[in-house]
């Protein structure tokens, strides 16, 4: 059954400084095996002369957080050092993370009854689950939960997997939901999770594999900068290991290195300040790794020059500093601001797609600017599994779901569509047109209420409107009625406002949008042009990657030896011809079009 947790607000006020040894599991939730949590040596220490300032209490920082005074909760995070058992974190971890939390619809008993359409109970299999294959199975940390508590990390992670399927990449996302656990309920570390995938603000956990490798070369050209002694050091005692394979698991310094008490204690202000946390924390065990390869024997060169980053981790779990220290280390590196930290991190984002749009022959860099922002098979399997989770979104009428539910996987991914669209009323094509183009679009898409940006019976023939209405909105649904009732279109994956971005020349690049995009056609014909190297890895050359492009002047989708559809600034004339793209034919017979009506959705949600 459920475990809810009982008020204990009074006794996280009351506790202003170290317990009784007696007390000392008094804070942790059932699932967890207490009589492993040992206390370090740091707290046996003789205590400082002098009266010790009380730590803060939850309702004091409850209070700052309803103020929304996060500069305040910022400080006392970073300079209050709550045991490992106090009862305080039951109450801090979920109240922090629910500043982050954008799903509205998230109320009481939300979570349970996903749990009841995923599994169809909501007690606890005695049978291993399948894990979703975001997770990395070779760090499922559990710390210190029981055999319960793995299960139900399991099960949350599922959920979590079914209710955000864009999730592909995540080997971070098991080790924090093992944490979570620690402190509350299976109910309340699910919702803790929701907010920091979902945030918006801060970035909390990366969801694909481009984010992943995007981060572990954000921290690495960070240390080079603020650790060059430490790089300098690893370069000269190991010239044949690039440091790459190092940075690659910098994470796990951090999350499989690190005593649980200094983990929790990072903890604490990683739910208020987001990944920059984890950011200063590896920085500052370079330079205390680096301290003692010089001072001890045991982190000689010659002990880890075959291997610097399980070197790492080893020395991680020694680490000679209190977690008071090290987060005062931490936090005081100077020139590490979020807007240095974001600054880094686009320009290594940029830098790795341009590599793929210069078109350097690498066929993996190809296949990572087209194809890693999309949906593993496993998630589109996954999403047509547990369709029927839609019920929760939606609000169907339990009938429909038991309907739905009889169908065919094939069935229920196009009956997922239908349920958003019912009620959208379409100038350029009939209902059945627009039933067949959401059996086309990429599933998860099905999922999210569609809404008209623009419009040209509405909005009026202006490409700057255009722009205004729909460039921040990714994906986008485009469909054209021609002058003589062709009607056509594309899904768009990404933002139109990608037009403007810069490469590391100061060139804004001609074209962009990921694999994802495709071409359809309605009426005269019915039929789906999709990105041509979409099934394989062949390497295709530079003009199968001509996705979107677009200025003041014009608009364009598809290219090579050809447009699949250009539009004019006023929105008025357009041209359609073969591309090499989509490998499609022109989209009306002429070539040529006049525009009578253009359409533009977007998705909310998404």
């Amino acid at each position: 059954m459920p475990y809810h947790r009982a008020d204990t607000s009074a006794q996280a006020d009351k506790l202003s400084g170290i317990v009784e040894e007696s007390d000392l599991y008094e804070g942790f939730a059932p699932h967890v095996e207490t009589s492993e949590i040992k206390t370090l040596d740091f707290y046996n220490l003789p205590k400082q002369t002098g009266k010790e300032p009380a730590l803060r209490s939850f309702t004091e920082i409850q209070q700052l957080l309803q103020q929304n005074k996060k500069r305040d909760v910022k400080n006392i995070l970073r300079e209050n050092s709550w045991p490992i058992n106090s009862p305080i974190r039951s109450q801090l971890w979920p109240a922090l993370c629910a500043q982050h939390l954008t799903k509205q619809n998230m109320l009481d008993g939300f979570y349970w009854e996903m749990v009841h359409q995923v599994f169809g109970t909501t007690e606890l299999s005695e049978k291993p689950i399948m894990l979703p294959a975001f997770v990395d199975a070779t760090h499922c940390l559990p710390y210190h939960l029981t055999s319960t508590g793995r299960a139900v990390a399991d099960r949350i992670v599922n959920v979590l997997g079914y209710d955000c399927p864009d999730i592909t990449y995540s080997p971070v996302l098991y080790p924090i939901t093992s944490l979570l656990l620690h402190f509350m309920s299976e109910e309340e570390a699910y919702l803790c999770l929701a907010g920091l995938v979902g945030s918006k603000e801060k970035t909390f956990i990366n969801q694909t594999k481009l984010q992943h490798e995007v981060t572990w070369k954000t921290v690495m050209q960070i240390a080079k900068k603020h650790t060059k002694s430490a790089i300098a050091y690893f370069q000269r005692i190991c010239p044949g290991q690039k440091l790459e394979r190092v940075f690659m698991d910098w994470c796990w310094w951090i999350l499989a290195g690190l005593p649980f008490q200094h983990l929790v204690r990072i903890m604490d202000c990683y739910f208020h300040e987001g990944i920059k946390v984890l950011y200063r924390v590896a920085l500052v065990i370079l330079n205390l790794f680096h301290k003692e390869c010089q001072s001890n024997n045991e982190w000689s060169p010659d002990n880890i020059k075959n291997d610097i980053g399980n070197a790492l981790i080893k020395f991680c779990k020694k680490i000679p500093v209190s977690p008071a220290k090290l987060l005062h280390a931490a936090f005081s590196i100077r020139g590490l601001s979020t807007q240095y930290i974001s600054r880094i991190f686009i320009k290594t984002e940029m830098l790795l797609k341009s590599r793929s749009a210069l078109n350097s022959g690498s066929k993996q860099l190809i296949k990572s600017r087209s194809s890693d922002n999309l949906p593993t098979s496993q998630s589109q399997v996954n999403i047509q599994m547990m369709s029927h989770t839609l019920t929760i979104r939606e609000k169907l009428h339990s009938e429909s779901c038991r309907n739905l539910g009889e169908k065919s996987p094939g069935h229920r991914a196009i009956a997922m569509g239908v349920y958003p669209i019912h009620n959208l009323k379409s100038q350029v094509c009939k209902n059945e047109d627009l039933f067949t183009l959401w059996s086309w679009l990429p599933v998860r898409i099905t999922m999210y209420q569609p809404v008209l940006l623009y419009t040209t019976e509405e909005h009026g023939c202006s490409l700057t409107t255009f722009y205004v209405r729909v460039e921040q909105h990714e994906p986008t649904l485009l469909m054209i009625k021609t002058c003589n009732n062709e009607v056509f279109g594309a899904y768009c994956s990404s933002r139109w406002l990608e037009r403007n971005v810069k490469d590391d020349k100061g060139q804004r690049q001609a074209y962009f949008g990921t694999g994802e995009t495709f071409l359809f056609s309605l009426y005269p014909e019915r039929a789906k042009y999709p990105w041509v190297g979409i099934e394989g890895d062949r390497d295709l050359g530079h003009s199968s990657e001509l996705f979107m492009a677009a200025d003041s002047k014009m608009i364009t989708i598809g290219g090579g030896e050809g447009q699949a559809i250009w539009m004019d600034e006023n929105i008025r004339f357009g041209k359609t011809d073969a591309c090499k793209t989509f490998n499609n034919p022109p989209l009306c017979p002429s070539g040529d079009f006049e525009i009578r009506v253009l359409e533009v959705y977007g998705f909310v949600g998404v």
